[in-house]
């Protein structure tokens, strides 16, 4: 028997419409999403918000099923108000609607708390199935979108693959390093100073982009990893 006063993960029973929330300042913008979230025989647009404060106000009183929030909101924008109805109500499932593909806010977004991020020229059809699949488990994106995260992606292994051309003497203190050792161990070992040690570790710190002994050996035991990968295609 679930307790009184805790929330539960919402799942629209077979009978019952799907739940929908609106959260778009532009006046006809949001009538004609609401007309269209109502003309799916299985949702039912419950709650329109014209600014984000009125979202957090409103939707918890009657939790959705689904979220559909515009990231480009007067004063509160769209990825902080994500944030906050997550704080609230993480069950809920909130799928950003935009009228870019800004990469910078698509990862501000996922990073909020966003399950989904579409484009408003999203056709109808593709609408409905994108939050049938958000409900569902998935993630829907717009392929736009998906490419972005992608090439991302790409961009930062590329990043750090330029990043761990390390110097055989900063490979000997990392390699130490992930094998527990302190600095002074380290500087003993290779018959070094410890300021010579630190500051090999910073130059190797500024390489991997990190800011800590845990960090550089994740890192370096990450990339020895992909190294000793057998090739798939042998």
């Amino acid at each position: 028997m679930t307790k009184a006063g805790t929330h539960q993960p919402l799942k629209p029973s077979p009978k019952a419409p799907i739940k929908v929330a609106l959260v778009e300042d532009q006046p006809k913008v949001r009538e004609s999403w609401a007309r269209l979230i109502n003309s799916f025989p299985d949702f039912s647009c419950i709650c329109v918000c014209a600014t984000g404060e009125e979202a957090i106000r409103l939707i918890p009183q009657e939790p959705p099923n689904v979220v559909l929030m515009d990231i480009f909101l007067p004063r509160m924008s769209g990825v902080e108000c994500t944030a906050r109805l997550k704080l609230l109500l993480p069950h809920v499932q909130i799928v950003i609607l935009t009228a870019m593909d800004d990469q910078e806010l698509v990862f501000l977004a996922l990073e909020a708390g966003a399950d989904g991020y579409l484009l408003k020229r999203t056709k109808p059809a593709d609408l409905r199935v994108a939050l049938l699949d958000v409900l569902a488990g998935g993630a829907p994106m717009s392929s736009q979108i998906a490419r972005r995260v992608i090439e991302s992606f790409r961009r930062k292994a590329e990043t750090r693959d330029d990043s761990l051309r390390l110097s055989i003497r900063e490979e000997q203190i990392l390699a130490l390093l992930s094998q527990g050792y302190s600095n002074k161990i380290i500087a003993d070992k290779l018959e070094l100073s410890i300021d010579t040690v630190c500051s090999h570790l910073k130059h190797v710190y500024d390489k991997l982009h990190v800011s800590s002994r845990t960090e550089a050996v994740v890192r370096y035991m990450t990339s020895k990893t992909q190294q000793q990968k057998p090739n798939d295609s042998l």
